[in-house]
């Protein structure tokens, strides 16, 4: 291996990675929310039964994210490390969604196993597909800045496809003045699925044309999966940071659960919608000025700054009631400012403490560490839904009425208190990260002197980090 300089990633390049982010973003709420009531209100299913298959694929989701990451990182071919699977598995993802959104007219028992199949059979390619695509974003260049740069255009093209594929419903019910009744809901996913199919491969396809893997193959490594792991816990950078993202995580999840609740019950408006996308447009819209910021002052400082602007805005939430709809949408806008930067320099960050590892071990193992970030991820998910929701019933929720105080007062703690709390400990945790640009740039160093030939503790020691 060899260090690679610091150099500039041209913006088309940047763009044709990004570009997948987009189209991926169709397995989010469209299978996440409206495919569910699809399945029972329309084609059939029980309820009870989808809700174990659903419940039973997060699960496996979970665990095959680590597995491909591993495995990615030990491929070897002549595309590289991650390209390979990209391609191929924006091929099967294609053809697993659009049997997924056009099930047969068919019984409840043969409408319940084509679900369980491509359901189990679409998170396995999407995975297969985003655990070497994010992998690939920090072997794109080394530079610490240009990766600011770089994973604020993805992640900003993910809020984007994001917006898109949660309108995607009713905007293909607009266009071709499709019903409201089942066939109406059928030819909403057809459509769906017309549009997303040739545009996940296009996408794919260009990321996978444009991006070559600067980062040249190791030999096979000889860590193994448990020593890999151990590994893993005793890169104190990547454990700070993971910490504190994952308890932001859970905070931020909660009021994702509970907008529509809070919304309806609190301030008694009907406006979800509307400050949702104008949260999402927000985030989007100053992401580009957290990237300058961050270029100026470090990731960890821009980081933190975000964390505060997005939970500080926030916390002022808990105390609205009925008829504070607006001041609402104020709050949300200057909690928005913040969003885009929370999801993207913890990006750039930990391709920063990919490159520790790459000096701790000797080899690249980007796929392990992003399969160990997407459990993360969905875990904090997780929380958050089943968290919410179950103190939501416990308080004594009722669908269609008007909510009593107790549950007035349990939607106020769990959409503002909680998640502010969290964040409040992720800023805490994250203050202890310890890389920045000038860190950064002796790690890189210390791995030039290492593949020269400098074979001693000197290299490693003059970075060595404190587990």
């Amino acid at each position: 291996m060899k260090t690679h300089p610091r150099h500039t990633v041209p913006p088309a390049k940047k763009i044709a990675y990004a570009s997948p982010a987009f189209a991926l973003a169709v397995v989010g709420i469209p299978v996440y929310v409206y495919i569910p009531k699809f399945y029972t209100d329309v084609v059939g299913i029980n309820v009870a039964l989808l809700g174990y298959l659903l419940f039973s694929v997060r699960i496996f989701d979970a665990l095959t994210d680590p597995i491909i990451g591993y495995l990615s990182d030990r491929t070897t071919t002549r595309f590289g490390r991650r390209r390979p699977y990209i391609a191929a598995g924006a091929v099967l993802l294609t053809v697993a969604m659009a049997a997924l959104f056009n099930p047969p007219h068919a019984g409840p028992a043969f409408e319940t196993v084509w679900f369980g199949v491509w359901i189990y059979l679409l998170f396995l390619f999407w995975t297969l597909v985003t655990v070497p695509y994010e992998s690939l974003g920090p072997e794109i260049t080394f530079d610490y800045n240009e990766r600011i740069s770089l994973f604020g255009i993805r992640d900003g093209s993910l809020i984007a496809g994001t917006l898109a594929a949660a309108s995607a419903p009713a905007l293909m019910q607009w266009i071709f003045g499709l019903p409201g009744s089942g066939a109406g809901e059928r030819a909403k996913f057809f459509w769906i699925s017309v549009l997303y199919a040739p545009l996940l491969i296009a996408t794919a396809g260009w990321c996978v044309a444009a991006v070559k893997e600067l980062q040249p193959r190791t030999a096979v490594s000889t860590i193994g999966w448990i020593g890999g792991m151990r590994q893993v816990g005793r890169n104190r950078p990547f454990v700070i940071l993971l910490a504190a993202y994952t308890i932001s995580a859970v905070g931020n999840n909660l009021p994702a659960t509970l907008i529509l609740f809070y919304v309806q019950y609190v301030l008694q408006s009907d406006l979800a919608e509307m400050f949702l996308l104008l949260y999402f447009v927000t985030g989007v819209v100053f992401l580009p000025g957290w990237v300058f910021i961050a270029r100026r002052t470090g990731k960890k400082p821009a980081w933190l700054a975000s964390m505060t602007i997005n939970t500080g805005a926030f916390a002022g939430v808990f105390f609205l009631g009925p008829g504070d709809a607006w001041i609402y949408g104020m709050l949300v806008f200057l909690s928005g400012i913040g969003f885009g930067a929370t999801l993207a320099i913890p990006s750039a960050i930990q391709a920063d403490v990919i490159d520790y590892d790459e000096l701790l071990t000797g080899e690249r193992r980007e796929g392990q560490y992003i399969g160990w970030w997407s459990i993360s991820k969905k875990l904090a998910a997780a929380v958050g839904i089943g968290a919410g929701l179950s103190l939501l019933g416990m308080a004594g929720y009722q669908p269609n009425v008007d909510q009593t105080p107790q549950v007035q007062m349990m939607l106020r703690v769990l959409y503002a208190l909680v998640p502010s709390v969290c964040n409040l400990l992720g800023i805490v945790i994250a203050v202890f990260y310890p890389i920045d640009d000038r860190r950064h740039r002796e790690i890189r160093t210390a791995i030039g002197q290492r593949d020269a030939g400098h074979t001693d503790r000197g290299p490693l020691a003059a970075v060595q980090m404190k587990t």
